[in-house]
């Protein structure tokens, strides 16, 4: 099943994606139960906005090996962080597929980073990982937009990472979704910037689900990015960038 919110009538609403593009409008937020209003859309009668309405965006850095490696070579193959580095992005970064990602006058410098994202369905606090998929609603793409000039400069990631427009979510959630082993990829202009596989990541989805809630609550509709491959770069004003994941469909984002 296909989550999405979209606007209509400066109205906005969850709706069912359905195969042949059209949107069942739902009463309420999917997090308890899907209940469907009878009104129906076509795609392309509504304005599609990030699919869930995150009170913050968990984010884990330098989780995948490849990346790692082109970080200077920080890492090897047979080399594993015993726990996950955290980040947080709020929620003023939170943009929509379709919408504009603003190349902030404060930075000279702003990459993509195509990452897998989790949308938690319920109130997670200290989840083990065995019990992990009862919290999660389903996968996204994400866009871990980041000022790296700010970022290298500061020496820490949150006003990097933490711009306006800086977190594209989207097309939609797919809650039936496995994680493993799926191509990753980033495209600018239509050429392939990153194309590697959800395999490479250190920590797998259900083991940060269980790291994140040992410290801190994840609240319906809160997002976790897992983190980013190789091929990181950077956009300039007027660029295209698409991050699409094997079985998520495609994020597709304008630089304005």
């Amino acid at each position: 099943m296909r989550i999405v919110r979209a606007l209509s009538g400066g109205e906005a609403f969850f709706g069912i994606l359905k195969e042949d593009d059209r949107i069942e409008r739902l009463e309420k937020a999917p997090f308890d139960e899907i209940v469907k209003d009878g009104r129906e859309y076509l795609l392309d009668e509504v304005t599609l906005l990030a699919p869930t309405e995150p009170t913050k965006v968990v984010c884990v850095g330098k989780n995948y090996f490849d990346h790692c490696e082109e970080l200077k070579g920080e890492l090897r193959d047979d080399i594993k962080l015993e726990t996950p580095i955290l980040f947080i992005k709020p929620s003023n970064a939170v943009i929509g597929h379709g919408q504009v990602i603003e190349y902030p006058c404060v930075s000279e410098r702003v990459d993509y980073e195509a990452e897998l994202a989790i949308v938690i369905s319920k109130k997670a606090k200290s989840v083990l990982a065995c019990d992990a998929d009862k919290y999660i609603l389903g996968y996204t793409c994400l866009n871990d937009v980041t000022a790296r000039d700010i970022q290298k400069r500061e020496g820490q990631w949150s006003r990097a990472k933490s711009m306006d427009t800086f977190c594209p979510i989207g097309p939609y959630i797919e809650t039936e979704f496995s994680p493993d082993g799926k191509r990753i990829l980033a495209r600018l202009n239509d050429e392939i910037k990153q194309d590697s596989n959800t395999s490479l990541m250190m920590h797998k989805c259900a083991d940060i689900i269980e790291f994140i809630t040992s410290s801190m609550t994840l609240f319906p509709g809160d997002v976790i990015a897992t983190g980013t491959p190789a091929g990181i770069g950077e956009m300039h004003k007027g660029d295209i960038v698409e991050i699409e994941i094997e079985g998520l469909g495609v994020l597709k984002n304008t630089v304005g």
